[in-house]
């Protein structure tokens, strides 16, 4: 994402749109009651004097709509926002749809901009500098091919080998499986994108040695790693254990899973760990927070600057994490907001 300005008035910031995960962040910043001034196209007025209506060719303009609902969708990576046009050309109070794509800009003017909300944008800028990660965890029955974007992991696609019986145990490499994966994972490198591969056996290390020999272009370097599971539990059991640590510094979704199972071991041996909306934010106002876990959905539904600011200024850390991977359904689980302490509360 890109910041390209901000009004004298400080009401309205103008962005631009630059990966698909940038739509993620503008859900998160955009809210029910915003004006979104963006280019869209419209069916122009016609004149309403003639006996048959004609139905009107669509035009590009820019429109200023007063948002109701948002929608988001994972799948496409698209943003709609639905509301009354506000300020442009024609059918003032009227509604419509923006639709909200790579490439596109926007000017998002708010009543009030919440601390965490303009956060959130000069997030998105830094994050958008980061690759995102290519794994397969596998065996050798099946692999399954799995993304981790900025805010989860996307499962991609699963193959299966249709192996049977101790014939393939010495040559399992000559059964087309490897080439299988191999064409699923060419059309999702990107330059300077990690690669890892996992799982319990040795078949992963066969993988490699394909890779290698077939795309010495795309896959030079890989990661390698041993976990008990194989499939989309082996990348969770990856991520949470923090054995890929060096790999995942970058990413942010390793950073959160990470913060949200130290939580987790934190509560069950009743140690430095709190949950609970009125639980955390008293440790905050406190001084005891070392790290605040917020749930990006509490982010946007509850204005958190105060509980924010607490932590921030006793140099605490503060993590938004994301609802699309487990991490954030374990916090979810517990309310939606934790923390991890300095030291331990009555």
């Amino acid at each position: 994402m890109r910041i390209l300005g901000q009004d004298p008035s400080g009401d309205g910031v103008r962005v631009q749109i630059e990966t698909d995960e940038d739509i993620w962040h503008l859900y998160n910043v955009v809210e029910v009651g915003d004006l979104v001034t963006a280019s869209t196209t419209r069916r122009e007025e016609k004149a309403a004097d003639k006996l048959r209506a004609e139905r009107a060719e669509k035009k590009r303009m820019t429109l200023g709509v007063r948002i109701e609902k948002m929608e988001f969708s994972e799948d496409d990576l698209r943003l709609k926002l639905l509301g009354t046009i506000e300020t442009g050309p024609q059918d003032i109070g009227q509604h419509h749809t923006l639709i909200l794509e790579t490439g596109d800009s926007l000017l998002i003017t708010k009543r009030h901009w919440r601390e965490t909300q303009l956060e959130r944008l000069k997030r998105a800028v830094d994050d958008s500098k980061k690759p995102r990660i290519l794994f397969v965890s596998l065996d050798q029955d099946e692999a399954t091919v799995a993304v981790l974007r900025q805010f989860g992991l996307k499962e991609i696609v699963t193959v299966r080998s249709g192996r049977s019986g101790k014939q393939y145990a010495e040559k399992p490499q000559a059964d087309g499986y490897h080439d299988e994966i191999l064409s699923k994972m060419v059309p999702l490198v990107e330059p300077n994108m990690p690669v890892v591969l996992l799982g319990p056996g040795f078949e992963k290390e066969s993988l490699a040695d394909d890779l290698k020999r077939a795309r010495p272009d795309l896959f030079s370097k890989l990661h390698v790693y041993h976990t008990g599971q194989c499939g989309m539990a082996g990348v969770n059991e990856l991520i949470k254990t923090g054995m890929g640590a060096e790999v995942l510094r970058e990413s942010s979704v390793g950073a959160e899973m990470e913060a949200v199972e130290r939580l987790m071991t934190e509560i069950a041996r009743n140690g430095l760990g709190t949950y609970g909306t009125q639980q955390v934010r008293d440790a905050a106002l406190s001084g005891a927070v070392e790290t605040l876990l917020v749930l990006d959905s509490k982010v946007r539904e509850q204005d958190l600057d105060n509980v924010v600011r607490a932590v921030e200024s006793q140099k605490g850390n503060v993590i938004v994490v994301s609802g699309q991977h487990d991490g954030g359904r374990e916090l979810a689980s517990l309310g939606g907001m934790g923390a991890i302490l300095r030291y331990r509360m009555d």
